[in-house]
């Protein structure tokens, strides 16, 4: 635990201006990101007496171990760097909203030749209409089902679409009514895309005068006799009600404005939302967070605010935002709101009348989100807990392990040997930090040395760094190449304080295997004089538990959740890892000698290959026939002719069905063309197949 007097900034140093401001750790990371009116003012607050902190701001200060700040001329942009800060960084002290890429939309791709109606989730993409977000993917296809009889536009895939237009005959939709099938020619690409301009203004508020309209087409049907043609606008103007009244009028027309809400506690926040577009709800998300560090509702309305519409512009921010309290001071937040739109914003709290009301029901959506994670969490959260209870009762660990890695070695008889790393903090998967491994330290099969290979080199960075830096900074991830045959899984960070997949070191190793691999992965972290972390191994055959230096296994009661956890841990890692090792042989598997020619394309590879037949074929050519497919040139063939002559040739694929050796191609010679050899594989491997 630091003490803030030994980093605290000298008298005047701090200026009296508007900026944005870092705490670090010990270790250079960013904890905590925050911006002021006045620096001088915001950031003297935190360095009076502990004992008159907030217990959150508290724990912050002692953590830090340094901070800096830096100046800018506005409260905006003061807001606006905070923001970016936050997303970059990530701090742990910093108020975080559960992502909500997961929110379906309607989405209509206008930026393609025939429009299509779809469920899009995930970022927005640059010339797509989005409508909702929807609370699940039903409702929006039970949505479009009805629309689709009166706005019959595309809703199929691109290789669906083109299939139809190859074959010249349009999918069931098309025959029945529910596409006017332009992948058949049966409208041009203009009348499709006229059906899907209706499509979008009829979803965006704009229904009264196409209601009307289908109306007045009805009446005149009707007084004309074509009575099939009036039962049909008929059933069209029902299918249309019948889809608005899934979102009932709550506001005056043509309001567009988002509500939100928070419902708190002393630990945590639950905030909704609601979208309202032509005066109707035509969205609604909400997202859960705990409360790290001491806030108002004021400033958790700002963090909703930015977590909205940070990278949103245009008519996706709204004319009016409502909110339960108003940010202090509201005006650059205003602003900032303002300069997204690219007209003026309304942020205020409402006070009578159905705006009013609304916010009341929003409210008590965000109360009943947040009882409800309680009442999940407290579960979920006793389950993990006790699993990392009784795994630091059975081996003996001073604490609970928090982050635990595992490590698991894949091969095929010795071939394309691979490791995995994955990562469980507080019992739940941290995919971003996943790491592969190639195993290139030695040729052939043995999982114990490629074990204690694995260990030393991902430890052994860690040391190096801190040697050279003082610091805990692990320059792996952040690696612009691969190093040591390692791979990159997952984005990049730098060593100024962004996250990184090795921030933290384990508690507890976890290794596949039993009392071998379990004494080699102890064995390099000894070497490498690491003495604080727990190593076990978990053998398959009987799920028992090894330590290092013990003749006996730890058994764990087959209904304990800390066996439980482990298994978890270890099917995981043998999962990542084994699907590393099948995706490097199918590679392998893939190449070609052609792969070694200079200038050789896919196309003339394809073109040699079809004038050949194989490649056992095309090296006994002569260069002079080699020439005569077209594109290849006599520099080329003499090329080809090289590169096959010294390529050694591929052992015969065989026939698993009959045992037949199959000497007509090598592997490799054309897509879809390979053969594997045949092998019972290791026990390891098998094991992975299964699965």
């Amino acid at each position: 635990m630091a003490d803030p007097s030994s980093y605290r900034p000298k008298p005047g140093e701090i200026p009296d201006s508007p900026g944005v401001y870092k705490f670090r750790d010990e270790h250079h990371r960013v904890i905590y990101v925050g911006k002021a009116k006045s620096l001088r003012q915001r950031l003297a607050s935190y360095f009076q007496d502990l004992a008159g902190l907030h217990p959150r701001t508290r724990t912050m200060v002692t953590t830090a171990a340094s901070v800096e700040w830096t100046v800018v001329s506005t409260e905006v942009e003061a807001l606006q760097l905070e923001y970016s800060w936050i997303k970059e960084y990530d701090p742990r002290f910093n108020v975080k909203y559960r992502d909500d890429k997961s929110y379906p939309y309607l989405a209509v791709t206008m930026n393609e030749e025939f429009p299509r109606v779809q469920v899009m989730r995930g970022h927005k993409r640059k010339g797509v209409r989005y409508f909702g977000p929807y609370g699940h993917a039903w409702a929006i296809r039970d949505t479009v089902d009805l629309l689709l009889r009166v706005f019959p536009v595309r809703t199929c895939s691109a290789g669906v679409f083109k299939n139809a237009a190859r074959t010249g005959r349009p999918c069931l939709l098309g025959y029945i009514g529910k596409c006017l099938a332009p992948c058949v020619e049966r409208v041009s690409a203009e009348e499709h895309r006229e059906l899907a301009e209706e499509f979008c203004d009829f979803m965006a508020g704009r229904t009264g005068t196409y209601l009307r309209r289908l109306e007045r087409q009805m009446t005149d049907a009707a007084e004309e006799m074509e009575y099939e043609k009036a039962a049909r606008l008929r059933d069209d103007i029902g299918a249309l009600k019948k889809a608005m009244e899934k979102n009932a009028v709550v506001l005056a027309d043509a309001t567009d404005a988002d509500l939100i809400a928070v419902a708190e506690d002393e630990l945590e926040a639950a905030v909704q939302i609601f979208h309202v577009r032509g005066g109707r709800v035509r969205g609604q998300r909400g997202w859960v967070t705990d409360k790290v560090e001491a806030v108002t509702t004021a400033d958790l309305v700002e963090h909703a605010l930015q977590q909205l519409y940070g990278e949103e512009t245009g008519d996706s921010v709204p004319k009016e935002v409502l909110v339960p309290a108003l940010p202090d001071p509201v005006e650059p937040v205003q602003e900032w709101l303002t300069g997204r739109r690219g007209s003026i914003v309304s942020l205020r709290i409402p006070q009578r009348g159905d705006k009013k009301s609304l916010m009341e029901t929003v409210q008590r959506n965000a109360q009943q989100s947040l009882a409800l994670h309680k009442t999940k969490r407290a579960s979920d959260l006793t389950t993990r807990s006790r699993a990392l209870e009784e795994i630091a009762e059975a081996l003996d660990l001073d604490s609970a392990p928090l982050r635990i890695e595992c490590y698991d070695i894949s091969h095929l008889q010795g071939d394309d040997v691979v490791a995995s790393m994955v990562v469980f903090e507080d019992g739940l998967q941290r995919k971003s930090e996943y790491r592969r491994f190639q195993i290139k330290g030695f040729e052939g099969q043995d999982d114990v040395r490629s074990m204690h290979e694995v260990i030393t080199r991902r430890f052994k960075r860690y040391l190096s760094e801190k040697e050279r830096t003082g610091e805990w900074v692990d320059g792996e991830p952040g690696d612009s190449e691969p190093r040591d045959g390692e791979l990159k899984n997952g984005e990049l960070k730098d060593d100024e304080g962004r996250p990184k997949r090795f921030a933290y070191p384990p508690q507890l190793v976890v290794v596949d295997g039993g009392q071998p691999q379990v004494a080699a992965a102890k064995r390099a972290l000894d070497e490498l004089g690491i003495d604080d972390i727990a190593v076990c191994g978990l053998a398959k055959r009987l799920e028992e538990v090894w330590l290092p230096d013990d003749s006996d296994p730890v058994v764990l009661p087959r209904t304990s959740e800390g066996l439980y956890l482990l298994q978890r841990v270890r099917d995981e890692a043998h999962r990542f890892a084994i699907t590393y090792q099948r995706t490097k042989r199918a590679k392998r598997f893939r190449a070609s000698p052609l792969d070694d020619v200079p200038g050789l394309g896919e196309t003339r590879k394809q073109a040699l290959i079809k004038y050949f037949g194989s490649v056992k074929k095309l090296r006994s050519a002569t260069i002079d026939q080699i020439c005569e497919v077209p594109g290849i040139g006599r520099k080329t063939a003499e090329a080809i002719a090289v590169a096959l002559a010294q390529a050694v040739p591929a052992a015969p694929a065989v026939n698993t069905a009959t045992g037949e050796i199959m000497e007509d191609e090598e592997p490799g010679t054309t897509a879809g063309s390979s053969q594997e050899p045949v092998s019972a594989g290791t026990s390891d491997e098998r094991r992975g197949q299964e699965t």
